[in-house]
This record gives C-alpha cells, structure tokens and sequence, in this order.
C-alpha cells in the first residue's frame, strides 16, 4: 500500500465542503483509517453547501459517515473539538500525514501561531512539530497580506499550502469534475493512487503526433 494508512481530515468553516466530503470518500474506497474531524463552522456550511446534515454528536456523526461513505465499521473515528484524549492530540498516536480541507483563514491563522485552542488546531500543531505531512486547503479570495503571511509561514514549517483552485487543462464538463481536480492534487501528494485526474503527460500528445 502506498502513502500513509491513518490520515486525520479536517474540515473547517471556508466555502469547499465538497472538497472534503470527496476526499473522505476516495480515503474510504483506498481503504485508509480516517481520523475526522469538523468544526460547527464547517457544519453549517456543509449544510448550506450540499444536501448532508451531520449529526451533532462525535458517535452518531461517525455511524452516519460510515453509512454515507460504505466505510467498514471501525474505518472512520470521529472526535469531538474537545476530546484531547483521541490519538490526533498526540504525537506518539497521531496518524502520518493530516489534511485541513477546507481550511479557513482563522484556522490557519491559529495553525501558524500554535493556538492549540480545539482538537483540529491541536492535530495539526502535532503534525508540526513532529515532522509529520501537513496539507492545508485554503478557499479564500482575495488573500489578504495576513493570510499570505500565514501561509507564507506554515511553507516554511513544512506544510504544503494547496489553494482551493481547479485547473482547466482537463477540460472539465460538471462541478464533480473541479472538486475532483483539487482532491486528486491532494491524494497525489499523500502518494494515495487516483484515477481521476491523469498526470502531466499520461495523455498529453506533441504536435509531431
């Protein structure tokens, strides 16, 4: 199996829940434990985003993405914000690699100053300072000198920066086919197999063809 087997996905409150809901599927179909997380922000933008309701509670939250996703029982483990004793909040527990998508410019502001102040800050400040892969997805526009400062910051601890912004190469015909541009550049980086967006020259022919 290639890229990490235990991923903690976050989401928070910027514009992009479908960003997150695709990712959480792919993990799911590739088989990966998946350590979730969301914050009420992200919650309520889901819901006004796409037609899933969330239950409140960490269990029955966790039964109902089970069910959404086909996961096996086990495969996905949600947290609540305050549950500091889940293995995200801990170096020696926390998975390999951790995705914050979509991630909103206030969590990355509390990312890159070591805020600590709820899990998902947490989770990512032990993918920090333990080395580990941090992908952060911001969906904001226009960024704002804060905002690139942050950024700007987090690169140069480590973690990947990946905005929020399909590209066109592809030629994409539905919204499906943007949010799988962005997901497929994130599984990429996890080194996660996909099959939704060829690689840079797979299918690409010169002018002598």
């Amino acid at each position: 199996m290639s890229g990490p087997e235990r991923i903690t996905l976050a989401m928070t409150g910027a514009s992009g829940a479908q960003y997150g809901l695709r990712l959480l599927d792919c993990l799911v179909r590739e088989d990966r434990e998946v350590h979730f997380l969301i914050s009420k922000a992200a919650q309520l933008v889901m819901a006004t985003e796409t037609d899933v309701l969330l239950p409140a509670k960490p269990q029955a939250m966790q039964a109902f993405l089970t069910e959404y996703t086909g996961a096996a029982d086990g495969q996905i483990r949600v947290y609540g914000k305050e549950d500091w004793m889940s293995p995200v909040a801990s170096g020696s527990g926390a998975p390999a690699a951790m995705v914050v998508v979509p991630c909103s410019t206030g969590t990355l502001s509390a990312i890159a100053t070591g805020a600590c102040n709820n899990l998902i800050e947490r989770a990512a400040d032990v993918t920090l300072k333990e080395r580990r892969q941090l992908i952060l997805v911001p969906r904001e526009a226009p960024f704002s000198t804060i905002h690139l400062e942050n950024m700007l910051k987090l690169s140069q601890m480590g973690a990947v920066i990946l905005p929020a912004a399909p590209g066109f190469y592809h030629q994409p015909q539905t919204i499906d086919d943007l949010v799988d541009f962005v997901v497929a550049r994130i599984l990429n980086l996890l080194n996660i197999p996909q099959d939704m967006l060829p690689r840079w020259g797979e299918h690409h022919h010169g002018v002598d063809d």
